[in-house]
C-alpha cells in the first residue's frame, strides 16, 4: 500500500486545516453527502467436469512437476470490477472543487470448475478421493473471498472516511479515477492473488504421494500406462 500513500498524498492538493474549516469546506462537507464504497463479494457456485484426461489436466495445469500426472484440476480466475463516480461541489472564488467519490467494487470468481480425470469412474474409491482433494482447492477459493473482501473494505474505509476529497476544478474525477486505476485495482488484485499460496500449499509433495497409494492401488494401476507413455 506504500505506492497507494504516495499517491494519495499528490492527488489531493487541499487538505482540511486542523483549526477550523473554510467556508467552502463548510458546504461540501456539510451538503454534498458522504463518500460511500459498496464493496461486494459473489460466489457463482461451480461444477463437476469428468470428461478431460490427466494428461490434458496436466497441460492445462502447467506447472506439473516432471513425470507427474494430474488426477483433478480445479480451475476459476479472481475478477474484480470497479465503478467509480460522485457528486461535486465546485467553488470559482478559491478554484477548488470537491467530490463525494461513490465506489463500486465487486470481488467474484466466474463459476468454479472442478475436474476429475476421465480415467477415474464416478463412485469408484479413487474418484471419490482424488474428488475430496478438489473439494480443499474449491473450499479454499470460497473461504479466501469473505477474508480478502474484510480486508479490503478497512482499507477502503481508513482512506476515504466519509470525507469529501478536493483538488482544482475539473481534476477530482480524473485523480479519483487515476487513484482507482493506479492504486487500488493493483492493491485489489494483490490481495485476491494470494489465495494461490492457499492452492499451492494444497498440492505438496506428500499429497501427491498419498494420493498415488490410496485403495489399494488403484491409481496407479490406471494411471501407471500413462506415466510410462508419457515418460518415453
Amino acid at each position: 500500500m506504500r505506492a497507494l500513500l504516495a499517491l494519495v498524498l499528490w492527488c489531493w492538493a487541499l487538505a482540511a486545516t486542523a483549526a477550523a474549516r473554510t467556508e467552502f469546506q463548510a458546504r461540501c462537507e456539510d451538503t454534498i453527502g458522504e463518500s460511500l464504497s459498496v464493496l461486494t463479494g459473489t460466489q457463482n457456485g461451480f461444477r463437476i467436469d469428468n470428461t478431460v484426461g490427466a494428461r490434458a489436466l496436466t497441460a492445462m495445469k502447467g506447472r506439473a512437476r516432471p513425470g507427474q500426472l494430474v488426477l483433478g484440476l480445479t480451475r476459476t480466475e479472481s475478477r474484480v470490477s470497479i465503478n467509480v463516480g460522485g457528486r461535486l461541489l465546485a467553488d470559482e472564488a478559491s478554484g477548488y472543487e470537491c467530490i463525494a467519490p461513490h465506489i463500486d467494487i465487486r470481488l467474484y470468481y466466474p463459476p468454479i470448475v472442478v475436474y476429475i480425470s476421465r480415467e477415474f469412474r464416478p463412485g469408484s474409491c479413487a474418484y471419490e478421493k482424488v474428488l475430496a482433494h478438489e473439494m480443499r482447492h474449491l473450499n479454499a477459493y470460497l473461504d479466501y473471498l469473505p477474508k480478502a473482501e474484510a480486508r479490503v473494505r478497512l482499507a477502503l474505509a481508513r482512506r476515504f472516511e466519509d470525507k469529501p476529497l478536493y483538488a482544482r476544478i475539473g481534476r477530482a474525477q480524473s485523480l479519483l479515477q487515476r487513484e482507482i486505476d493506479r492504486g487500488w485495482m493493483p492493491y485489489i488484485k494483490s490481495e485476491m492473488a494470494k489465495v494461490e499460496a492457499l492452492q499451492a500449499a494444497i498440492d505438496s509433495p506428500q499429497e501427491y504421494a498419498r494420493l498415488g497409494k490410496v485403495c489399494g492401488g488403484e491409481v496407479q494401476s490406471l494411471l501407471g500406462p500413462l506415466q510410462r507413455s508419457k515418460q518415453k
